[in-house]
């Protein structure tokens, strides 16, 4: 029997819109409500891949614009699977990720009315304000392009983050002859920078101080400013930390870097002292400032795009405004003088290394070491909230920006190994590791399928202790004894090789081989490592 096709669905005006506004990859789960977006995005230019669940597809959408520094298009369906990617939505909002989620929606005439249409929400919309940036609803085919043209913006412009839109299923499925828009011109999206008078202020501070720190977070790497950053460093000579967000923000092997690790006593110190703190892009929050316990001697100053967190944790003296374009027009206002910069960063780092040293904790240090190796500096590794994870926001050196994903926006379990999924599609080519324990792996296993199906260049380390070894250590610590943290295990190998992933398991030692093994392989591939972490001590 024959099916009738529709020429031009309102689906279809929103791939058309989306592809017109410059999305480039959609992710997500098709449902009954979808249908017709997924069929108008089967004939775009934008490249569409599916997951096996909303949350995953969520986390890859992440990871996709953090590495891409672009936004991403999360599509979801009615209820249920919208509100399943509100974990992922969570972990974004509080990374200021921009990602574009667009769900499907009951009809038009039964919203809000109670009447058990299938996947019925008492109100959606509702349910995602709290957790977006912003969130809207298409009432006619006629909204569409403009609708999603300001979500776009909305996700784009500083503080950028994740926006939520709606459209019913009438408006999806029906016919429409509405006309997506022309190609969006950047200009669209603003970013504000601070006033001169306030630069030329800033500026005297910065000359003035001998001892000036430079402190970067998020937002360097998405505004895209760690050019701007380096040069001010340069001119001022003046050593700089990053955050664990902000890291690669500042290369770690320059001579000025001071690293991320913020519970060192010699890192924590470096700030405490200096005459002058200069931070940027970030919200100095509770793991950046050992639980808000920094105590800051000089003058704190914040540059950040949005107004209401400068100065809502410490008295801050600030200027709004985005990252990159605050600190371009700052620099020539800046006098370049020699102070001891280099002096000041290498004596922190090898403070940090002797402390680190002192403590037997060569099989974490040793793996740490192993992974850097074995990935060459523009890889892009992707972090879960797991130990080794925990010793690599503090410890691992990045020197590129945009390669080191870990969701500490929300600390959310589950998310490195999708993200990393989303990495790839976006730096096609670029070798791609997750690091992730089991625990969290097993919020995804089911994406191994979805990594062979779309033939990603990835690579997954399951570091196995059986259970969550950094709760183990918490209740240890704060009850003397563990439980319900240990775990039933599957077969990791067999597990990977059941989805058509090759996969082996290893060992500390032979570790190296394994990944490297593992990254020859055309598509993904598993490396499996049962080993007991512990943390380390914070160094005096």
């Amino acid at each position: 029997m024959a099916h009738a096709v529709k020429a031009h669905t309102g689906g279809r005006l929103v791939a058309e819109t989306l592809e017109a506004l410059g999305a480039e990859a959609a992710f997500g789960v098709p449902g009954i409500h979808a249908l017709a977006v997924w069929d108008g995005l089967r004939t775009s230019s934008i490249r569409s891949v599916g997951f096996r669940t909303e949350l995953n597809a969520g986390f890859a959408a992440d990871g996709y614009a953090r590495t891409k520094g672009w936004p991403a298009v999360l599509l979801l369906s009615t209820g249920p699977g919208a509100l399943v990617s509100l974990a992922a939505l969570m972990e974004a909002a509080t990374a200021h990720v921009p990602l574009v989620a667009i769900a499907s929606q009951i009809p038009r005439d039964l919203i809000g009315k109670g009447r058990g249409y299938l996947h019925e929400l008492p109100d959606q919309l509702a349910s995602f304000e709290p957790v977006v940036k912003w969130a809207g609803r298409a009432e006619s085919a006629e909204e569409v392009p403009e609708l999603l043209q300001g979500a776009w913006v909305q996700a784009m412009t500083p503080p950028s983050g994740p926006v939520f839109v709606e459209i019913p299923v009438d408006i999806l499925a029906g016919d429409t002859s509405v006309a997506p828009p022309q190609k969006m011109e950047d200009a669209l999206i603003s970013s504000t920078t601070a006033s001169q008078a306030d630069l030329a202020e800033l500026a005297k501070l910065l000359n003035a101080a001998e001892r000036p720190v430079l402190w970067a977070g998020g937002g360097v790497l998405r505004s895209g400013g760690w050019a701007e950053l380096a040069d001010l460093a340069r001119a001022l000579d003046a050593p700089v930390a990053t955050t664990y967000m902000g890291k690669g923000a500042f290369p770690a092997d320059d001579p000025l870097a001071l690293g991320s690790a913020c519970d060192e006593g010699a890192f924590k110190e470096a700030l405490e002292d200096a005459d002058l703190v200069l931070a940027v892009g970030t919200e100095l929050g509770a793991e950046t400032t050992a639980q808000y316990k920094l105590a800051f001697s000089g003058t704190l100053v914040q540059i950040d795009a949005a107004r209401a967190r400068i100065g809502a944790t410490y008295p801050a003296l600030g200027l709004v405004g985005d990252a990159k374009e605050t600190l371009s027009a700052l620099l020539p206002h800046v006098e370049p003088k020699a102070r001891d910069g280099a002096a000041r960063a290498a004596r922190v780092r090898e403070r940090v290394e002797r402390g680190l040293a002192d403590q037997d904790r060569e099989l974490e240090r040793g793996l740490l070491e192993t992974i850097r190796e074995a990935v060459p500096p523009g890889a892009v590794t992707a972090w879960d909230m797991t130990i080794l994870a925990y010793w690599a926001a503090a410890h691992f050196p990045v020197t590129e920006p945009r390669r080191f994903l870990y969701p500490l926006g929300s600390g959310t379990l589950g998310y490195a190994w999708p993200a990393v999924l989303g990495a790839a599609i976006a730096l096609p080519g670029t070798e791609a590791l997750a690091v992730v324990g089991d625990g969290g792996f097993l919020y995804g296993t089911q994406e191994l399928a979805a990594a062979r199906q779309h033939a990603l260049d990835v690579v997954v380390l399951v570091v196995d202790d059986g259970g969550y070894g950094i709760l183990r250590e918490y209740q240890r610590d704060s009850f003397g004894e563990t439980y319900a943290v240990d775990l039933d295990e599957p077969d990791y190998v067999a597990l990977a090789e059941a989805h058509g992933v090759p996969a082996e398991r290893t060992t500390p030692e032979e570790l190296g081989s394994a990944l490297a093994r593992a990254f020859a392989h055309d598509g993904p591939a598993l490396v499996h490592l049962p080993a007991f972490l512990q943390m380390w001590t914070p160094t005096a």
